[in-house]
């Protein structure tokens, strides 16, 4: 059994290593504060060294096989499953999520792991297209782009930094990743280990454990990436992409989400209800593309409010250890006074509480909201948190006008008995994503992922990271004597 508490440090050129910040990071379990293990941190330098190693040897990783690089993201899921008990167990600690969140977010990892294992003949390749000037062959390879620097959140670690990690190791790419520091173990370690074990040779992965207060903006910095991945808040993407475009870097940016869930005047509200009560309280609602807005018909409004208020003020809450348990602690206290202060703006701007909640240590139990204008704070910010907030509409067109009327677009939500109407109105919704009768909260490794707007550029998935992760090359060959103007 692997007690990975001990994994507690940086994984630099195949090497653990520990921090040379004179800092250290306590990373704590959010339902009851107690110690899972103590990072010291890395510094700018150790960054640098990676980014060093990280191009280096993805120089040679790039000359590897189709079969080497498949056997070595086989040889890492094979060790994931062989540890599942143990990895979820720590990333429910860690993240403070449920079992069934736990055991979601390692299916999705191995899922993004497999499916990566598809393409990976994908790159390397060369395809002709028909020459222009006489004798000319030309052709087109599709090469490996580089150095991927990886930043991951700590809402879903594994999965979010497993859907970088192993597209960019399938594709011929090395890869610097730093996870967010709250959860380094599930968001980092663990993953390193896998490929450890897999036989990845060294430096191309290396995972920087770090904060921001240590190292600044030297990810970001470094010359020697191609591309910088990033899954968070829009206000870092934002400031993530200003220097990446200095530095003529590209960008793979899944940021917030507002994500709307509408409930036409056709709807079957208990089939709605059920799909809400799942897509706004999964994780507490910290999840990028979680229901943020509900928008109801008024013609369906109490009766959808009563039944939601219902099923939503018997959620079990807790002990995330508890299988039972639904709603488990926000990650830290600062989330908690952050879903406080919506609450009480949102009572000052007139929302009506339909099911008053409390606070027990970093539990938040429900919240539902009604009478909640669309462009209240409340309505318009990502709340991240088990918050509920219904939203009246006169009309189905205004329910989708109300829909679109955030700068965000990552995912939404239509209910419906007209299935062909629901796809009419989903291609009117400005969002990267649209669910017809089921919740916001969707995921896989072979759809196009990723939002419009301020939610995001670049998608994920199979085959359009392969889009992503890689760069096309024109090689021409004259193969005949060419007679030149002058």
């Amino acid at each position: 059994m692997q007690n990975y508490e001990e994994l507690n440090k940086s994984f630099i050129n195949g090497q653990w290593v520990k921090g040379d910040s004179e800092r250290s990071y306590d990373i704590v379990n959010p339902y009851d504060n107690s110690l899972i293990t103590t990072f010291q941190l890395a510094t700018s330098k150790q960054v640098e060294e990676a980014f060093d190693v990280a191009k280096a040897a993805q120089k040679q990783w790039a000359k590897s096989t189709v079969e080497e690089r498949r056997e070595v993201l086989h040889k890492a899921a094979d060790y994931l499953k062989e540890h599942r008990e143990e990895i979820v167990s720590v990333i429910g600690r860690e993240t403070g999520g449920s079992v069934l969140k736990a055991n979601v977010e390692l299916h999705l990892t191995l899922e993004f792991l497999e499916e990566s294992i598809k393409y990976a003949d994908e790159v390397n390749q060369m395809r002709d297209v028909r020459g222009h000037v006489e004798g000319k062959l030309n052709h087109i390879h599709r090469v490996p782009l580089g150095v991927i620097a990886s930043i991951s959140p700590f809402n879903f670690p594994m999965n979010l930094s497993m859907r970088t990690i192993a597209p960019a190791i399938a594709l011929g790419n090395s890869v610097v990743h730093k996870p967010d520091i709250q959860v380094g173990l599930s968001g980092g370690a663990i993953i390193a280990k896998a490929f450890e074990v897999a036989g990845l040779p060294a430096g191309v992965l290396n995972v920087i454990q770090t904060d921001v207060e240590e190292i600044g903006d030297d990810m970001l910095n470094n010359p020697n990436y191609q591309l910088v991945s990033f899954t968070g808040s829009t206000a870092v993407g934002r400031h993530i992409g200003e220097i990446a475009g200095r530095n003529l870097k590209r960008v793979a940016l899944e940021l917030g989400g507002n994500s709307p869930f509408i409930v036409l005047s056709d709807a079957d509200v208990d089939r709605a209800v059920d799909a809400a009560i799942f897509g706004k309280f999964i994780h507490q609602g910290q999840i990028c593309m979680i229901i943020n807005r509900i928008i109801v018909h008024e013609d369906k409004h109490d009766e959808f409010v009563q039944k939601f208020v219902e099923k939503a003020k018997v959620l079990p809450y807790g002990d995330t250890s508890d299988p039972k348990t639904v709603i488990g602690p926000l990650v830290n206290a600062k989330q908690m006074e952050k879903a406080l202060n919506y609450i009480e703006q949102a009572k000052c701007e007139g929302a009506t509480v339909a099911l008053e909640g409390e606070r027990i240590g970093n539990v938040l139990t429900p919240f539902v909201l009604t009478n909640v204008d669309n462009k209240s704070e409340i309505a318009q910010s990502e709340l991240f948190a088990p918050i509920a907030t219904i939203i009246k509409a006169k009309s189905d067109e205004e329910a989708i006008e109300l829909a679109n009327d955030t700068p965000h677009g990552l995912s939404s939500a239509i209910f419906t008995s007209d299935l062909e109407r629901g796809e009419e109105l989903a291609l009117q919704i400005d969002s990267g994503m649209t669910h017809i009768n089921d919740q916001t909260v969707n995921d896989a490794p072979h759809i196009p992922f990723g939002g419009n707007k301020a939610s995001g550029l670049g998608r994920f998935g199979n085959p359009w990271v392969v889009e992503e992760f890689t760069t096309t090359k024109w090689v021409s060959v004259q193969t005949k004597y060419r007679q030149f103007a002058f």
